[in-house]
């Protein structure tokens, strides 16, 4: 597949009042056109560090990123934020939020016409169709982050990069948001990556997870594969070999060989072991259809 990312022998160093803070050394990776990976790792290994390079909202210290042969200098519209918050602003309805995305992109060269019915397509991509009059604060915390991410696909990128987009969901919400995460990848072929502290988030979204060594000076300390094929069913996937499989690699490298972040000055993230079937993997659809269709 064709090298769409690329990441060659970055760095990032902070100055600090005690002096230079290496937060990343050495990132060499490639993302292909349409792949789906995920970053993981302990707190404070440059998880986040890294997707804000990729996205041009900090610049490298040393070596170069590169989007679609182009060197990243700044920000620009080939490439999406979806944070954690998901940054609506209150005062402007969900439509009103991702048509002013869609305005700044294309209101040079497109019709009004044309920008709404971007905005439309975008709200019923996330299944918001029904809620594009609504102001935020009347809609549920998995609804405010489906418009975040309608917001970053209404203007097209090419790379769509996600911060821990579901971090600050409950289960069973979580979970119906991978389901419709899934789907959407799969209809747009957008290539993302996403961060994530949670292990079987990382195993059911990815073509392949990258995890970082324990902070400061983190590095690509392992990939995983996972040949498992998309569509993907979490609840066949919860007794696949195959999927087992690659959970234990990430596990085993999180918990086993980078276990002890406390040694760098940094906390553990909550990937700690669990049954494959642990809460994040439960099927929200099928243990609480209602509560599940409304939450989100």
């Amino acid at each position: 597949m064709e090298k769409f990312v690329r990441i060659e022998s970055v760095g990032q160093v902070f100055g600090t009042r005690k002096g230079p803070f290496v937060a990343l050394r050495d990132i060499d990776l490639t993302v292909a056109q349409g792949e789906f990976i995920t970053l993981i790792g302990h707190s404070g290994c440059g998880k986040s560090t890294l997707l804000n390079l990729v996205a041009g909202l900090t610049r490298p210290t040393s070596g170069v990123l590169l989007c679609a042969e182009k060197e990243i200098t700044g920000p620009g519209p080939e490439r999406a934020v979806v944070f954690q918050n998901h940054s609506l602003l209150p005062w402007l309805s969900c439509f009103q939020n991702v048509h002013l995305a869609v305005e700044r992109v294309f209101g040079k060269q497109e019709s009004k016409a044309r920008l709404a019915e971007r905005a439309h397509a975008a709200l019923e991509l996330v299944g918001l169709g029904h809620a594009q009059a609504k102001l935020p604060r009347e809609i549920s915390g998995g609804m405010k982050q489906r418009v975040g991410i309608a917001r970053a696909l209404a203007i097209e990128p090419k790379v769509l990069l996600m911060d821990e987009p579901f971090g600050a969901l409950d289960a069973l919400t979580r979970a119906h948001l991978q389901d419709e995460l899934l789907k959407i990848v799969a209809k747009t072929r957008t290539t993302t990556m996403m961060v994530t502290h949670d292990v079987d988030e990382a195993v059911l979204l990815s073509d392949r997870v990258v995890m970082l060594t324990n902070g400061p000076a983190a590095t690509i300390g392992q990939i995983q594969e996972v040949p498992l094929p998309r569509p993907r069913d979490r609840v066949a996937l919860a007794e696949d070999p195959r999927y087992l499989a690659c959970r234990a690699a990430v596990v085993d490298f999180l918990h086993r060989r980078y276990g002890n972040p406390a040694q760098s000055g940094s906390r553990a993230e909550t990937a700690a072991p669990a049954p494959a079937a642990a809460a994040p993997f439960v099927h929200s659809a099928q243990l609480e259809p209602a509560r599940a269709r409304n939450a989100a």
